[in-house]
């Protein structure tokens, strides 16, 4: 009787283990309110409100950030974009590689930070500080509309650097761009 029960017990938290653990590289969306660290994962959502932080993961989709949550991302290796509308703030750095654009919009803080870009970064409507410093950027550089200082520093964009409409005016210098620079940034 007792080898039964111990059986039914070991049977049980076998099922509970297999069903309550997904394995992240075969999940489709993640949502991480914590720490990921070197693993695949398909696509990462952070919900509203949370912080999720990533080192050295590999996203094959997208990373999309709630209103009001944070994300902090570590030399990662993402396929698509980084989209974050209303986030609180946006860290990407360390030689983070983004295949497709880094979008943020209405939100509060961002740095980004030494990575490679190959689309664009979109920073519209953002009311904190903004850095964008030692970025490699394959299509544009965009500023719109932003009220908490921007600072764009040493960039190589293969596009253009555009800025409007920034209160106050973005500052930096160093940018080496392949198209033109516009209003606001015509003399970084």
């Amino acid at each position: 009787m007792k080898k039964l029960v111990s059986g039914i017990s070991l049977l049980a938290m076998s099922l509970t283990s297999t069903l309550g653990y997904t394995n992240p590289s075969y999940a489709e969306e993640i949502s991480c309110q914590s720490t990921l660290g070197a693993i695949t994962v398909d696509n990462v959502k952070v919900p509203p409100g949370k912080t999720c932080i990533l080192n050295g993961t590999k996203v094959k989709g997208n990373i999309v950030v709630g209103n009001n949550a944070t994300l902090r991302a570590n030399a990662i290796q993402v396929n698509g974009n980084i989209q974050a509308e209303g986030a609180t703030y946006v860290e990407v750095i360390s030689n983070s590689r983004v295949g497709g654009s880094i979008q943020l919009k209405q939100g509060q803080r961002a740095r980004l930070v030494g990575n490679r870009v190959t689309g664009s970064i979109q920073l519209e409507s953002n009311r904190g500080t903004l850095v964008s410093n030692s970025n490699m950027v394959g299509s544009d550089l965009q500023a719109f509309q932003n009220t908490g200082g921007v600072t764009l520093r040493s960039n190589r964009i293969d596009g253009n650097l555009q800025c409007k409409e920034n209160r106050p005016a973005p500052v930096g210098g160093g940018n080496i761009v392949q198209g033109s620079k516009e209003d606001q940034c015509r003399r970084l």
